[in-house]
């Protein structure tokens, strides 16, 4: 928070445009109460897409002018028979593997409906090392070309599969425990352990009240929206719908 407000003031103090490195949605979260506190309302957040979750902060005062360091590189897998596509996970360690930061790196997009086919965005300086040094991901050859992001195309949304469960009561143990399919025990001590934030805000309370809207991560489990409660069941439980994301 301390350098977002650095940021805010060197953007004012001296009219130029500032930008930070990729932040999750907790750290977007804490750059918007710095931002409130250092009285900057000349901002925004931008991941390249409509839909990106990590983004980077724009502090661009009126009249100021320079190019966003916000970059996206398209990856072309070249697969060979019997070798199955990359998933997320390989290109992401593809990319740690060119010792890049993961503040560098923004959301890695894999558009279903273009098989083989990714898009990496990150700060100009790591685009300029994955087109010049990345050749594979995994046992896969890939081909990197920079896309323009006013070229970039459509992504289609991602089709999430919506779950009804019944729970005993709105407590975050019990709420947790019907989303990961195991006992209310092993939640409280999922809990218990620091494992679980609500919004991005660590927790250790099983008794924690839930809400309709509230967003679960479980770190090594997922991370979850509790999208609504329609109401209670025959047995008077509590219905809860949801979605891993």
């Amino acid at each position: 928070m301390r350098h977002i407000e650095d940021l805010a003031r060197t953007a004012e103090n001296r009219g130029i445009p500032r930008y930070s490195s990729f932040l999750t949605d907790r750290e977007q979260d804490l750059a918007r109460a710095a931002l409130s506190r250092a009285g900057c309302t000349e901002f925004c957040f931008d991941g390249g897409y409509s839909e990106a979750e990590r983004r980077i902060l724009c502090i661009e005062p009126s009249g100021s002018w320079q190019a966003s360091p916000l970059r996206c590189v398209r990856l072309d897998c070249q697969q060979s028979a019997g070798t199955s596509l990359p998933a997320h996970k390989d290109y992401l360690g593809s990319l740690m593997a060119l010792e890049l930061k993961r503040e560098a790196l923004g959301d890695i997009v894999l558009p279903a409906n273009m098989p083989g086919t990714a898009y990496v965005f990150a700060l100009e300086v790591a685009a300029e090392l994955i087109l010049r040094e990345l050749c594979s991901v995994g046992r896969t050859g890939v081909r990197c070309t920079e896309q323009p992001l006013e070229t970039l195309p459509e992504f289609p949304r991602e089709e999430r599969r919506l779950c009804t469960a019944t729970v005993s009561s709105l407590r975050l143990d019990a709420v947790l425990a019907a989303m990961l399919h195991c006992s209310r025990g092993t939640a409280a001590e999922l809990i218990a352990a620091g494992r679980v934030e609500i919004n991005h805000l660590p927790t250790e309370s099983a008794h924690a009240a839930v809400y309709e809207g509230d967003v679960f991560t479980v770190r090594g489990k997922g991370r979850f929206a509790l999208t609504a409660l329609p109401g209670k069941s025959r047995k008077d439980r509590s219905i809860i719908e949801f979605f891993q994301y």
